[in-house]
């Protein structure tokens, strides 16, 4: 259905056409799909445009009620809609038209004016009916209205009051009851006077339609609804009627107007109560939840320091057995003495609650500067160095554009490395996320420790080589941030679920156990990084303890702040953007554990959990793993989904999965990073995230098992977030033409609805700044909201239109360069050969290991 409504969005254009305009076969069901995506953010933008600025004034019309005159008023007289002063003229005028209407003021002497006939009455179409040519009463003695101008017979524009004059209008306004007493007609918000042609024309006139509408809008009062039943009633008649029969208004608004103006202020009181609820909300959370969250847990499990568990999944190795040289020895003692005898009392003091941590790093093409700070920061927080894991991964033999040596130089040159194992490792396979031959990688796999300020902490360093046939490419080993994770997560599930491991998975599990002195099925945490984010020193303690005192938390996140906030203009728009996107967005989120979007940069996920004695895989469940490691893509939404937003994408699948479980934020953990300095970076680096952010929205959005129900529930909350990301550059129009319009528009105020959408701009925009206030924690940062206004248009009109005619470019443009980028990790021309990865269980390949230290020992002798 959704191919078939992207070729009619392209008016089903051939292939052959689109050839010529540049757009390859490969990319023409992509370009379709854009296309279509974009045609319907434009329809939601225009439907969004037409509500606020055009709906209500087209079912009102014009203001015609704004500051009217009574029908009524004392001493004065209607010509053709307009009310004159008759009692302040000049004698003899003053006297000369008679008010015997029941003492009223406001009777309609239109007739005995010689008056110009209106131009809508002259059109053949309308002139043919009798109505249109209805001569003046009054014959050879009409007046001249312009005349008596001179004669101080003017309109009704001021009112005496009490105090000062008022300034009306001098359109007459009618009640509905004196509309009847006077047997006048309503059209739409006019109302007009017939009794002059009922009095040329007492009986109804033969074969003219017309003259039956009136005379049965003259029985009931009401001509409006009638007239779109008569096929003759045109238009051009209907203005004739209004201009030559004019009175005056109908003082009540009409039923259309008044359903428009409750529907949008019903639409204004609902967009208005989701904002303040999610402030509160979000203040809600700031003030208590997350420091419940954070605060050290009163019971602390361990399932590991459980006497009653087992202490392993492999109790042979630990167990230790008698090795074949006669004594209880195992590499696991040189490892973890090596690290101990470099340690020193700065070693942070053991805690119980401190779970086997494993902090991944991924790195591609930083410097030098930006890795070293990430594990410095990682190494010296405030947690026990024998209980978390540097894993670090570089992506490929690469070289950033700014380095003089490869990433992984770089960090090895960073790392003790440990002696059992050396420094020049074998490549070992492993199946990789790509297409073709390249589903085939090798990695080297470095073991030893990281050592600052003389704390020594353990490091395994994963270095993709790619195999020997890509030597001579590019970017040998390099497939991507997202075969980066999976490494990580397929070694530990298949050690939680004990499941066939690849020759890179054993070599990992050796070197593991070996540096930390436990078995891999003992890390219950993840905590991921990227290669440019420092952590604070207590952000890994604040982390666990949420995980300790909420165990349906399946993920969290820190609070990202800018590294470079002053660098340049770029850098100083971003500050606020990230502050209220975690202190107002991912605060309230964090209020029904939904937080759609935990950042790769800097989260924690659970590994596995444990219930009744029983383990769960939570980050390395299968069904996750599955879809996250697709390797091939078809449509534009998996490649969206798949290719740009890797850590959205993980915490979308994460929610799909166990929808019961939680995901929130923890303000408490502090992180920094590095965020682009020129704004060509900053539109490759916005145009993935806009374009990630909505097609998981649109994932999300079909999960019915999450939080909460109906308009308090966190699918319709996603939905919100989905339509309102799909407006984005409509809503910034409307906002500055609605600002316009209170300034230069003088009868803008006159307007309810007017006033209403006036006053919901003006809090969405300046919410944020009480939240800043109420929280008082950056009193700075209002005037970091200073700027972040000025530079409005670039976020939600530049950013997003770039990002949504983008949406069929799943390149990382301008955010990470590298010499040589070749721009992919497929290769389907080949044919990936699945024999040349050996896949064993772990006893499998440890009867073999130790098989060959046997074989060796006997050759030896």
């Amino acid at each position: 259905m959704w191919v078939v409504f992207s070729w009619v969005m392209t008016l089903g254009l051939p292939g052959s056409v689109l050839s010529k305009f540049g757009i390859r076969e490969i990319q023409q069901q992509a370009w379709r799909e854009k296309v279509a995506l974009c045609g319907i953010a434009f329809v939601l933008s225009a439907l969004t445009i037409y509500f606020i600025i055009f709906f209500n004034n087209q079912l009102c019309g014009p203001k015609l009620l704004a500051g009217s005159i009574a029908a009524n008023a004392w001493g004065g007289v209607i010509v053709r809609g307009t009310m004159y002063k008759a009692y302040t003229a000049s004698p003899p005028f003053n006297t000369l038209f008679e008010q015997n209407d029941g003492n009223r003021g406001g009777a309609d002497v239109t007739q005995v004016f010689q008056l110009d006939t209106p131009a809508s009455c002259t059109k053949p179409a309308v002139s043919k009916y009798a109505f249109a040519t209805l001569p003046p009463e009054c014959g050879s003695d009409c007046l001249n209205l312009a005349d008596l101008a001179k004669f101080n017979f003017l309109k009704f524009e001021t009112v005496v009051g009490t105090k000062e004059n008022v300034t009306v209008s001098p359109i007459p306004a009618f009640e509905w009851n004196e509309i009847k007493r006077r047997r006048y007609v309503v059209l739409g918000q006019r109302v007009i006077n017939l009794t002059p042609y009922f009095n040329q024309y007492p009986t109804p006139i033969a074969n003219d339609p017309v003259d039956d509408f009136l005379r049965n809008a003259q029985r009931t009062g009401d001509g409006t609804i009638l007239a779109s039943k008569v096929e003759q009633v045109t238009d051009d008649v209907l203005q004739c009627l209004m201009e030559k029969y004019n009175v005056g208004v109908v003082s009540q608004l009409p039923m259309a107007c008044i359903v428009s103006q409750l529907f949008s202020i019903v639409l204004t009181a609902v967009v208005l109560g989701i904002m303040f609820v999610r402030f509160f909300m979000a203040l809600f959370f700031s003030y208590f939840a997350s420091s419940k969250l954070a605060k050290e847990p009163s019971r602390v499990f361990n399932y590991y320091a459980n006497a009653k568990a087992p202490k392993s999944l492999f109790n042979e190795l630990e167990g230790r057995p008698v090795t074949p040289f006669g004594e209880r020895f195992h590499s696991t003692d040189l490892g973890v003495a090596a690290l101990r005898k470099r340690a020193n009392a700065v070693s942070p003091v053991p805690h119980p609650s401190d779970l086997y941590t494993v902090c991944l790093v991924t790195c591609y093409s930083e410097g030098v500067h930006s890795i070293r700070g990430t594990l410095d920061s990682l190494a010296a927080t405030d947690y026990d160095d024998r209980k978390k894991l540097l894993f670090v991964i570089a992506d490929g033999l690469v070289k950033g554009s700014e380095n003089d040596r490869s990433t992984p130089e770089i960090i090895l040159d960073m790392m003790e490395h440990d002696p059992m194992f050396g420094a020049n490792p074998k490549p070992n396979s492993y199946i990789a996320v790509a297409t073709g031959s390249k589903q085939h990688n090798m990695a080297k796999v470095y073991c030893g420790s990281y050592i600052v300020n003389g704390r020594a902490v353990p490091m395994i360093c994963v270095v993709k080589t790619g195999t020997p046939d890509e030597a001579s490419t590019a970017k040998p080993g390099n497939r991507g941030k997202r075969d980066s994770q999976l490494i990580l997560m397929n070694f530990f599930s298949r050690v939680a679920l004990n499941d066939r491991m690849t020759p890179l998975d054993y070599d990992l599990f050796r070197k593991i156990h070996h540096i930390t002195g436990v078995t891999p099925d003992f890390f219950e945490l993840c905590l991921m990084v990227d290669a440019d984010t420092k952590v604070q020193k207590g952000c890994l303690r604040y982390m666990v303890n949420a995980m300790h005192n909420d165990p349906s938390i399946m993920g969290l996140c820190g609070e990202t702040r800018i590294e470079n906030k002053r660098h340049s203009w770029v850098t100083r728009i971003q500050v606020f953007e990230y502050f209220i996107s975690h202190q107002m967005g991912k605060a309230f989120e964090s209020i029904f554990g939904g937080v759609t979007c935990l950042p790769g940069c800097f989260s924690m996920y659970r590994i596995k959990s444990f219930k009744d004695g029983n383990m769960m895989p939570v980050l390395v469940n299968p069904d996750i793993i599955d879809e996250y490691s697709t390797n091939e893509v078809y449509t534009l939404h998996q490649k969206n989904l798949l290719l740009l937003g890797e850590d959205r994408f993980l915490t979308t699948l994460m929610l799909k999965t166990f929808p019961k479980r939680k995901t929130v934020y923890v303000p408490q953990a502090i992180c920094r990073t590095t965020v682009p300095e020129d704004f060509k970076t900053l539109l490759s680096q916005r145009r993935r995230w806009i374009n990630s952010t909505v097609h998981n929205l649109m994932e999300l959005v079909k999960v019915r098992d999450l939080c909460g129900i109906f308009c308090f529930s966190m699918q319709f909350l996603v939905f919100m977030d989905l339509l309102s990301t799909a407006v984005l550059p409509a809503t910034l129009v409307t906002t500055y033409y609605l600002i316009v319009a209170s300034i230069f528009y003088t009868n803008y105020a006159d307007s309810l609805v007017n006033i209403l959408m006036t006053s919901t701009l003006v809090l969405v925009i300046f919410l944020p700044a009480f939240l800043v206030l109420l929280t008082g924690k950056r009193l700075n940062y209002v005037l970091w909201m200073l700027i972040y206004l000025v530079a409005l248009p670039i976020w939600q009109l530049i950013l997003p239109v770039y990002a949504f005619w983008h949406f069929d470019d799943f390149s990382w443009g301008e955010t990470r360069k590298v010499v040589g980028d070749d721009h992919g990790h497929d290769d389907q021309a080949s044919f990936f050969d699945g024999t040349r990865i050996a896949l064993k269980r772990w006893d499998e390949y440890e009867r073999e290991w130790r098989r060959a230290i046997v074989n060796s020992h006997l050759k030896q002798q």
